[in-house]
């Protein structure tokens, strides 16, 4: 059994932290009463302070009404921290590496609420190049970072968003029938790679690794891509050990750093 806090001794502000830190240690939506069980609030203390929360946009309600995610401002503090300076200079030697030994841009993608955020990039110095810079928004269903989130979602939540629907069509291969997209996400979690087939923009292959924390969770994706005209998908794969090489020295990146601040 978790062994709870002392409350009385913790400071006002610091109750909302706490919360915030459960909320992320966990890594998948939780109700209230489940993040009690570590902190060891009152009742109605514990619902004031997710409500606050909840208002001013570190966290957000499921569609289940019941458990809680990280909101807006949360992921966009994790996006800073993942940013600073000393861990950006590690990361980008990584990134620079693969996309010179590929010949290829590579990004590394971070999951938001209803899509994948590019959080960095590193380009090839290819004339012919798809851009997408840093801080755009790619859609979950069509992308291999999207696919590679959606395959490591709980069932609950996954058959969630399937049974939602509504996958924009963006090309012609792109997958919009649920059932077809969560027999995808099986084979995604099989293999433990995602690619994109021209799904998201026509002309554009792209694979994707996953980049984990020290519970080996995803935390974001390491990905390539490149313009059919340079690169066929059975191409892109010949360099997939290459990616998984980078996307795990990441994940030591990751977890040095948090076990330098711990």
């Amino acid at each position: 059994m978790a062994q709870t806090l002392d409350i009385k001794s913790v400071r006002g502000s610091m109750r909302h932290l706490l919360i915030l830190e459960e909320v992320a240690r966990v890594g998948i939506p939780m109700t209230p009463t489940e993040i009690n069980r570590k902190i060891g609030l009152p009742k109605q203390t514990l619902h004031r302070l997710f409500t606050n929360l909840e208002e001013d946009g570190f966290l957000q309600r499921e569609h289940d009404g019941r458990s809680y995610s990280p909101g807006p401002r949360l992921r966009a503090m994790a996006t800073g921290v993942m940013s600073s300076t000393r861990v950006r200079a590690a990361r980008l030697a990584v990134m620079k590496a693969l996309s010179k030994d590929i010949g290829e841009t590579c990004n590394l993608v971070l999951p938001g609420r209803h899509a994948m955020i590019y959080l960095d990039r590193v380009e090839t110095d290819w004339p012919l190049r798809v851009q997408l810079p840093i801080g755009t928004e790619v859609p979950l269903h069509c992308t291999a970072s999207g696919k590679l989130y959606l395959s490591t979602l709980s069932k609950a939540r996954l058959q969630r968003i399937l049974n939602a629907g509504g996958f924009e069509k963006k090309t012609e291969r792109t997958l919009t029938d649920p059932a077809e997209l969560s027999a995808e996400l099986d084979r995604v979690r099989r293999k433990g790679y995602a690619q994109d087939n021209e799904e998201f923009i026509d002309g554009m292959v792209a694979l994707a690794a996953p980049v984990k924390d020290a519970a080996g969770r995803m935390v974001c994706s390491l990905a390539f891509h490149a313009p059919t005209p340079r690169m066929t998908l059975s191409v892109a794969h010949t360099h997939l050990n290459r990616l998984r090489a980078a996307a795990d020295e990441l994940s030591r990146i990751i977890v040095e750093d948090d076990g330098a601040h711990n």
